[in-house]
């Protein structure tokens, strides 16, 4: 059984002004998005600005969705570091609050080989044989690409290694990774400009920055496709085009964070390094919400 189907949150961690983590908003937009139709949540990811959270912060909220969710939907905790140690001990913590899986991203900075990925992920793998394992390639922030028949390796030989998201944009390496795969990877969209095109070579799904603002469309253009209304599904996808390019006009997380302010979310600033929006593509962004119906004229 696959760990989930359709459209999962990559959730914004929000903070106060004085940049702690504000873990009453968290609690209001987790229940936002179960209200909204959102399949799964995935906390403390690239959109969840893991990267700039302690240890602490990052396993504390990840405890705290998985206690606030409670079983309504599945959590996936990112638990990825270019340590495998420290992903060793981030995975075993969050497989201890009870995760339905967790999401590994290849290890950045330290640029390791294909042998190096496959000993990466097998050594997490095995502390947390009962907790499915994701794993998420997305070279252009770690500058490592998880090759077609890595996956394949880890898929076949690894049994809790379940699952990729796929955020390569490359569409021919994603297609070389399931036909290796074979029908026995669980494939998600890492890319929001991508979900029906991934979704057609036997993707179930994706894991969405769009669904921290557009929930229920974002669920919607994956439903469609999976209930087999392919052209309805795709005029959906090209729709939400203009927006998703905004969400991503600068660096992920700002945009997406400054829209659900705009929003009146009230999710607060980014941690620096990130900064706030140039003025001239925070005008873009508000246009964009504005054509795609969020925002008010």
């Amino acid at each position: 059984m696959a760990v989930f189907k359709g459209a999962g949150v990559a959730i914004v961690t929000p903070m106060n002004d004085d940049f702690t983590v504000n873990y009453d908003k968290l609690d209001e937009i987790l229940n936002y998005q179960i209200d909204n139709g959102t399949d799964a949540i995935i906390i403390c990811g690239t959109t969840g600005e893991s990267s700039t959270l302690t240890h602490g912060e990052h396993l504390k909220t990840i405890k705290f969705a998985v206690d606030q969710v409670h079983g309504r939907i599945p959590v996936i905790g990112g638990t990825g570091s270019n340590c495998t140690e420290t992903a060793i001990m981030m995975s075993k913590e969050a497989a201890s609050y009870g995760v339905d899986a967790v999401l590994l991203v290849a290890p950045y900075y330290n640029k390791a080989t294909q042998k190096g990925l496959i000993g990466h992920y097998t050594m997490i793998a095995k502390e947390i044989p009962g907790t499915p394992i994701i794993m998420y390639n997305v070279p252009s922030r770690t500058g490592t690409n998880i090759m077609p028949q890595t996956v394949a390796a880890l898929v076949k030989d690894v049994p809790n290694i379940v699952g990729l998201k796929a955020a390569s944009g490359n569409i021919s390496q994603i297609a070389k990774t399931m036909s290796l795969c074979d029908g026995n990877l669980e494939l998600y969209s890492g890319n929001d400009d991508q979900i029906i095109p991934i979704m057609s070579l036997g993707g179930l799904g994706v894991i969405s920055v769009l669904s921290n603002v557009a929930p229920s469309q974002t669920h919607e253009i994956a439903a469609r496709f999976l209930e087999k209304d392919t052209e309805g599904a795709a005029k959906m996808q090209l729709e939400a085009l203009e927006l998703i390019d905004a969400l991503f006009c600068e660096v992920n997380p700002i945009p997406v964070k400054t829209a659900m302010n705009l929003l009146g979310f009230e999710v607060g600033p980014t941690r620096m390094p990130l900064c706030e929006m140039e003025p001239a593509n925070l005008e873009k962004l508000k246009l964009a919400l504005k054509n795609y119906g969020l925002l008010a004229f």
